[in-house]
């Protein structure tokens, strides 16, 4: 079987799962991160009522997000990242080893699935891919569908995923405070427009945007379809929108660190160097009192 770290498309998605058999989650998981920030349990509904054949629900708030008292979380915010150790330690008890091929889809366009394929990558495991065009693509395909519940559920005695990657791939607060003070990185905000100028917001309580931040809406990176642009394309737009910033040190944002991802995802697809993603993104900046506001 061929391994994908970026994309994957439905095609290859269905190579892989005749070629592994898609009950052997060892060598193959297919999870659907499908998402619904303002009205989260219509997320497993959503699920419930159709997925990929095999295809386990991932809970953006459960399963990559720690809402508890943890003290060594990653991150502040509305969806704060885990330890490294503590979901390297859940991703093993899935049943994953670093040769298992992960394919991560949604039906939100890319919205909520980047946020498992950067976690994945982030703790070390290189073999993740999105679903490129998500489930309306398979569906549209002819992919095999199902209803229910897939059983697939964490056993914390099997082995901890190894934890490699690069830590340094998520910007603490702090690093990004000096970036927005020094511009010795370059910010993207990938929420939509009127958030970034703070003519609106709907979850946050304070609308704007970090200073010195750049704006690229999460959905510029898709076509009229719902697929990715090409590689050359979005490196024609991200080319335009840094000028002669350099493209090495780009941290990416948004309201909670879920939908500045596909972003992350889309400079990786079009062969830049690795970008860092500020997971606790504007809902962690905006609850500091003590930090700047930029309006406009």
């Amino acid at each position: 079987m061929n391994t994908y770290d970026t994309l994957i498309s439905v095609a290859a998605l269905a190579d892989s799962m005749q070629a592994s058999g898609r009950f052997e989650p060892n060598k193959l998981q297919i999870w659907d991160c499908s998402g619904d920030l303002m009205n989260p349990p219509a997320a497993r509904a959503a699920y419930e009522a159709q997925h990929i054949a095999g295809a386990a629900f991932i809970d953006l708030d459960v399963d990559l997000s720690d809402k508890t008292d943890a003290t060594d979380k990653a991150s502040g915010g509305r969806h704060p990242l885990p330890s490294r150790e503590k979901f390297a330690a859940w991703v093993g008890a899935m049943g994953i080893t670093p040769e298992t091929q992960i394919v991560v889809y949604d039906r939100n366009g890319c919205n909520y699935c980047g946020r498992a394929w950067w976690m994945l990558h982030w703790i070390g495991h290189e073999r993740v891919a999105v679903l490129d065009g998500g489930l309306q693509a398979w569906v549209a395909a002819g992919g095999k569908v199902e209803s229910g519940q897939n059983t697939t559920s964490p056993d914390f005695s099997r082995p901890k995923h190894p934890v490699a990657g690069i830590e340094s791939a998520q910007a603490a607060i702090d690093f990004v405070v000096n970036a927005s003070r020094t511009g010795s990185h370059t910010i993207i905000d990938a929420r939509a427009a009127a958030r970034y100028r703070g003519e609106m917001e709907p979850i946050d309580p304070i609308a704007g945007h970090i200073p010195g931040a750049l704006n690229r809406p999460f959905t510029m990176n898709l076509d009229s379809r719902g697929f990715f642009k090409s590689p050359a394309q979005l490196k024609a737009e991200f080319d335009a929108l840094l000028g002669n910033r350099d493209p090495g040190k780009v941290i990416h944002h948004c309201g909670s660190g879920v939908s500045a991802v596909p972003n992350v995802l889309a400079m990786a697809v079009a062969g830049y160097p690795p970008s860092q993603l500020f997971a606790g993104s504007w809902s962690e900046w905006s609850h500091r009192a003590d930090l700047p506001v930029a309006l406009g």
